[in-house]
């Protein structure tokens, strides 16, 4: 397969916009949602610490191989991998490693779509002032009752999968970059609302404390192992979506300094979220380690004891709502390119078929919340077993295949001509990251994460 100099999708228009694109996909639903209770669960400044020492050796790296990798082939990941394979002179099952981060997101869009409805159904129960004056039985009741109901799950499910591809059949410049540059530029103005209105409540100076002040007595070993996984998992590494957004990417642009922009972005979210969330938290004397449900009960309670609270916390889901947009449409991006270039679709062709395929998987997600919960396979729910499958297993080997295909099947004089990279030591050390420490990384998550490692 003859690579493509330019893609026949779109590119975008400028380094601004693909720094925009990448760092929406970035940041999700794992920055305003999954970071603060993991930080509150594992003990506040230290975990920050060691996760944004693992956002530069392991993540950045990582980047920077998979949009190399992206805009060398200026196609779909699938074709990318097969005619950058074919270039190298190695085997066409390289192939595979498209075909994983194209499912892979795939599987991820359709449960994480379940997630982003019930952001969205909460946008209209705070804005209705539902949880003003509620206790904590009655705010556990209201998302016990949203969990239970698979007919309001499915609607919330069904909106934002239309949200999503609404935004993707339109193209790359019309849809995903027109799409990013409203979205992000929103998303930060809210998480500055956020963060101004938790500076007014008296616990700012704690929760600054609790995310900024390291007290390593309070990291466990298994902490450091959550660290570093987290550091992978919140770039969007290994599903495609920043292979796919890099063949988009212009050629002039430097791949370097856009990735380290678009780490920067996804940190500075997700700790604005932790500054944003924890005082809110500390000033209502509930607990930091609350789990998945910190967004979803503990602050809803908190919102309904404060001033304002029905406004700040709609705005607050509102914000929950616009990151996991942002990711979905890059989630779905790799399935509806392959299947333009390798079926000869239109573009709003492959969006529907691939929307209502995504969608009918999700029905399992929500049925295993209600109907099918006491069905599980190997334990698991649906729900947890596609989270597990994808998060787990894929993405870490993913993401330890693309270092490998970037720095060992991948000629060199090709990958400096991507990179291009004018300091010599540079790039030396950034191919010894991602040769040797990043792939000795990534293996350390993935046993950890299917239980081989048991630390703690």
């Amino acid at each position: 397969m003859t690579r493509p100099r330019t893609s026949i999708h779109g590119e975008w228009s400028s380094r601004w916009a693909f720094v925009l694109a990448a760092a929406g996909s970035a940041v999700g639903l794992g920055n305003i949602w999954k970071f603060p209770y993991i930080t509150g669960e594992n003990g506040g400044g230290a975990f920050v610490l060691v996760y944004l020492v693992c956002i530069a050796v392991i993540g950045i790296p990582i980047m920077m191989a998979e949009v190399l990798i992206g805009r060398r082939g200026r196609q779909s990941p699938i074709n990318t991998m097969t005619s950058l394979s074919e270039e190298a002179g190695k085997s066409r099952r390289w192939s595979l490693l498209g075909w994983s981060g194209v499912v892979a997101g795939f599987m991820i869009l359709s449960y994480y779509s379940v997630i982003a409805g019930w952001a969205l159904a909460y946008v209209f129960r705070s804005g209705i002032g539902m949880f003003h004056g509620a206790d904590a039985d009655q705010v556990a009741g209201i998302f016990s009752e949203l969990l239970a109901s698979p007919e309001r799950l499915l609607a919330w499910h069904t909106i934002f999968m239309v949200m999503t591809m609404v935004v993707v059949a339109r193209g790359v410049r019309s849809g995903l970059e027109k799409a990013v540059r409203f979205l992000m530029p929103v998303l930060f103005i809210l998480l500055i609302v956020m963060v101004g209105y938790a500076m007014n409540t008296a616990a700012f100076g704690k929760g600054v404390a609790f995310l900024f002040s390291p007290d390593f007595g309070k990291l466990s070993r298994d902490g450091v192992l959550i660290a570093m996984g987290h550091a992978f998992f919140t770039l969007s590494l290994g599903m495609g979506a920043i292979m796919i957004y890099g063949s988009y990417m212009p050629e002039r642009a430097s791949i370097a300094k856009t990735t380290f922009m678009i780490a920067g972005a996804d940190t500075l979210v997700a700790l604005m979220a932790g500054l944003a969330i924890f005082p809110i938290v500390f000033a209502n004397n509930l607990e930091p380690s609350a789990g998945p449900g910190l967004i979803f009960v503990t602050l809803p309670l908190a919102f309904g004891q404060m001033p304002g609270g029905s406004f700040f916390g709609t705005l607050f889901f509102i914000l929950v709502v616009f990151a996991a947009w942002t990711s979905s449409i890059s989630l779905v991006e790799p399935a509806v390119t392959w299947m333009v270039e390798n079926h000869g679709m239109r573009r709003l062709t492959a969006c529907v078929w691939s929307g209502i395929a995504i969608w009918a998987l999700g029905i399992g997600s929500v049925l295993s919340f209600n109907v099918w919960s006491d069905y599980t396979l190997f334990g698991k729910t649906f729900f947890d077993l596609m989270d597990y499958l994808t998060s787990n297993i894929m993405l870490p080997l993913g993401g330890l295949f693309i270092a490998i295909f970037a720095a060992w099947v991948m000629k060199d004089a090709d990958v400096r001509d991507e990179l291009a990279i004018v300091n010599k030591l540079g790039y030396r050390l950034w191919r010894v990251l991602v040769r040797y420490v990043t792939p000795l990384g990534v293996i350390i998550v993935f046993l950890n994460a299917i239980g081989v490692l048991h630390a703690g």
